[in-house]
């Protein structure tokens, strides 16, 4: 006799996954939720207007999974997917998976136990493992500072890291959202629909800025994050310019915050996007960023001296024979 899984009526948490275009990789993404140990799962597919196999693929999941529910919609961008994976959301707790990551089997669990052992906590986070754009596991992690997360940390060092990794509260969502005059969805937003880059750390400084809740990680790298060249991280300049927007933004949220921490902040974001020129062997492109990095504050250097002048020598390395060869071992595959 065959059996029939029921998805429950009332979801523990959703799982948003935001996809445009992700064929290549929904499936496999797909199946890492599909194998989370927490029980009252529900996740929720938002196809963005794919011209690809998405929704087909997204669609045969369905089929074979209850727990699958899909949302279509015109392409909005991945802050506008995200917010229509939120209000179609049913579930107390939210995460949110980008359709080319993965998830290690207890995540969500380990962050809903998180969330409701510690009530003033709103966002949930943990480390992640990186991966390349096959989808192998790299030496190379994302080990983020776990408490004591002020605005502050949020800012310069976004240990939350990357939009596959939180774990939110609802009420701490609903406590940012807003509707925009002329939203013609009729939705509130969370994510800001007029970011195409630097949506995640706008989202994450305004919860810290204008809520009370707490930002806290757990320990493990419990998310999968694919590095891919040609991402929307790929985009130096782009992406500092959407950083300087967030920055214009939120500025009249607390204009002594920022002029306290901008400079500092600056300066590490424009060392982070040194660090992924070096990781596209554009050495360059890496010197002249640090070069305004230093420019703008002195701290990363004084506050983290290792990592700042393993940048340096990586930048200035990366165009020769010896910094690719050492760069080609400090990014290979990690051992199975």
């Amino acid at each position: 006799m065959s059996h029939v899984r029921h998805a429950p009526l009332a979801p523990i948490a959703s799982v948003v996954v935001p996809a445009f275009n992700a064929a290549a990789t929904l499936e496999q993404t797909l199946a890492s939720l599909r194998l989370q140990t927490c029980q009252g799962l529900e996740i929720i597919v938002v196809d963005d207007g794919s011209t690809d196999d998405t929704p087909m693929i997204a669609e045969a999941v369905r089929r074979q999974d209850p727990r699958v529910r899909i949302v279509s919609q015109a392409n909005r961008g991945l802050a506008g997917a995200r917010n229509s994976g939120i209000a179609a959301a049913r579930a107390g707790y939210i995460g949110f998976c980008d359709a080319d990551d993965q998830w290690a089997p207890g995540k969500l669990a380990a962050h809903v136990a998180h969330l409701e052992a510690n009530p003033l906590v709103g966002l949930s986070f943990s480390g992640s493992q990186l991966m390349d754009e096959t989808g192998a596991l790299m030496r190379r992690a994302q080990k983020p500072r776990l408490t004591g997360i002020g605005a502050a940390h949020v800012f310069k060092r976004n240990p939350i890291g990357n939009g596959s990794v939180p774990v939110f509260r609802r009420t701490a969502l609903e406590d940012i959202a807003w509707r925009p005059e002329g939203e013609q969805q009729q939705r509130d937003w969370v994510f800001d629909e007029t970011f195409r880059q630097s949506e995640d750390i706008e989202c994450w400084l305004r919860l810290a800025l204008s809520t009370d809740w707490e930002i806290e990680g757990i320990p493990g790298l419990l998310t999968r994050y694919r590095i891919t060249s040609g991402g929307l991280s790929a985009a130096t300049d782009r992406q500092f310019a959407a950083w300087e927007r967030m920055v214009e933004k939120l500025t009249p949220l607390d204009p002594q915050f920022f002029g306290r921490h901008a400079p500092a902040a600056r300066a590490y974001q424009l060392r982070y996007l040194a660090r992924r020129a070096v990781s596209d062997g554009r050495g360059a492109e890496a010197r002249r960023l640090l070069r305004r990095a230093l420019a703008s504050s002195p701290r990363p250097l004084i506050e983290e001296p290792i990592r700042s002048c393993v940048t340096l020598v990586a930048a200035t390395l990366v165009d020769r024979p010896l910094g690719r060869a050492l760069h080609r071992v400090a990014t290979r595959p990690a051992a199975a």
